[in-house]
C-alpha cells in the first residue's frame, strides 16, 4: 500500500512528534506542511517561468533549474514540461484526430533525463515536481487552440479518438516520471474559461474526463501535487467546473471574469490550501524591492493560515532572478501569525 499524506490526516504518536520538529531542509518543512503542521513564522513560496531554448531538456535543463532553484531559495523545485506533441499539419477535420500516433517513452528521454538529474541532485534536500498538462493543452499543440475548439464544437467524438492517444501517452510519460522519483506533479487544465465554447458540456464530456485519468493516478501515488487552473489564454467565470479535481493545493487567479476572489474563499471552494496572490504582470515583473516587500506581506497577511506564496500562473521568461528571491525572502519572514 502505497503511503499517502492527507491533509486533514492527524499523526499518531513518535510520528507527529517527527513533523513537529524544526525541519532540516526544505523537503522536511514541506512534509510537514503537507501533513498540516505549517510553521505560523514562515510562508513557504515558489515561482516558475520558461527557460531560453538552449535549456529545454537533458543535462543543460537539469543545471538551469538548479542554478534557478538555488537562486530564488524557492521551497520545492518545479520541472517544467518542455517535451509536448508537436504541430501536427495533418489535422484539418474532425475526423482527422484519428491518425495521431502514439508518443512513447522513448519520445520523453530528454525530458526524462532532466529529471532524473534533478530528482538525483535534489531530492534528499527538496520535494520534486513535474509540469503535466493536460491532454486538451497538448492536443492544442497539436492543431493550435482555435483549431482544435473548432472540431471539438464540430465533431467532440471524432476529437476523442484523439484525447485517447494523448491521454495513453501522457501516462507513459507519468508513470516514468513516478519511476524516477518525483514526488509529485504540477496539474494544468484549461478549457473552462470564459466563453471558451459555445456549448459547456464539451469541456464536461470531453475536456474534463481527460484531464481526469493521469491527476487520478498521480494523486494516489504522490504526496504532492498542485492544481493549476491556468488563465493564459482567457479569464474564468468562475471556477466550478475544476473545483472537485485531484490535488493538495490549487494554484489559479484570483481575478476573475467578474471580479475578484480573495485567497481564502478559494481555499474555502477548492477545499485545500492556495498557492498564489501575486500577478505575474505586477511587482514581480517591475517592482522596486521596497516594493516587492510591502506587496508579499500584504498579501501573505490576508492570505489563508496555509499558503504558498507564488504567481497567478508562469512568470515571464525574462523576470529578474533577484526580483523573485526578494519575493520568495519576503515571504519566509512573513508568518500568517
Amino acid at each position: 500500500m502505497r503511503r499517502r499524506l492527507f491533509l486533514s490526516q492527524t499523526l499518531p504518536g513518535a510520528l507527529a512528534a517527527a513533523y513537529q520538529r524544526k525541519p532540516t531542509n526544505k523537503r522536511e518543512r514541506m512534509r510537514q506542511w503537507l501533513a498540516g503542521h505549517a510553521d505560523p513564522s514562515y510562508t513557504p513560496a515558489a515561482f516558475f517561468l520558461h527557460f531560453g531554448p538552449d535549456y529545454k531538456t537533458g543535462t543543460a535543463a537539469a543545471r538551469r533549474h538548479l542554478e534557478f532553484f538555488r537562486q530564488t531559495d524557492m521551497d520545492f523545485v518545479k520541472v517544467q514540461f518542455e517535451q509536448t506533441y508537436e504541430r501536427q499539419p495533418f489535422l484539418v477535420q474532425p475526423a482527422d484526430w484519428a491518425k495521431l500516433t502514439l508518443r512513447k517513452q522513448d519520445f520523453y528521454e530528454p525530458q526524462l533525463q532532466t529529471v532524473r538529474e534533478l530528482v538525483k541532485a535534489t531530492k534528499k534536500d527538496a520535494m520534486v515536481l513535474m509540469t503535466l498538462y493536460s491532454p486538451y493543452m497538448c492536443a492544442g499543440h497539436c492543431a493550435s487552440a482555435p483549431v482544435l475548439r473548432r472540431h471539438l464544437e464540430e465533431n467532440p467524438e471524432a476529437v476523442k479518438r484523439g484525447l485517447a492517444v494523448l491521454i495513453e501517452s501522457q501516462l507513459i510519460f507519468v508513470r516514468a516520471c513516478i519511476a524516477a522519483g518525483v514526488d509529485g506533479f504540477y496539474m494544468s487544465t484549461q478549457g473552462s474559461e470564459t466563453k471558451q465554447f459555445t456549448n459547456p458540456r464539451i469541456f464536461r464530456d470531453y475536456v474534463k474526463p481527460a484531464d481526469l485519468v493521469a491527476m487520478k493516478e498521480v494523486s494516489a501515488a504522490c504526496p504532492f501535487n498542485i492544481l493549476h487552473v491556468c488563465d493564459y489564454h482567457a479569464p474564468y467565470a468562475n471556477y466550478d467546473a475544476v473545483v472537485d479535481y485531484p490535488g493538495q493545493v490549487v494554484n489559479c487567479n484570483t481575478k476573475l471574469a467578474g471580479g475578484e476572489l480573495p485567497p481564502s474563499e478559494i481555499a474555502r471552494r477548492f477545499g485545500r490550501p492556495y498557492m498564489g496572490g501575486l500577478d505575474r504582470h505586477g511587482v514581480l515583473a517591475h517592482g522596486t524591492p521596497a516594493e516587492v516587500e510591502a506587496e508579499v506581506r500584504r498579501v501573505v497577511k490576508a492570505s489563508p493560515g496555509r499558503f504558498i506564496l507564488g504567481a497567478d500562473c508562469t512568470v515571464e521568461a525574462d523576470t529578474d532572478w533577484n526580483r523573485l528571491r526578494q519575493a520568495i525572502a519576503a515571504a519566509h519572514r512573513t508568518g500568517s501569525a
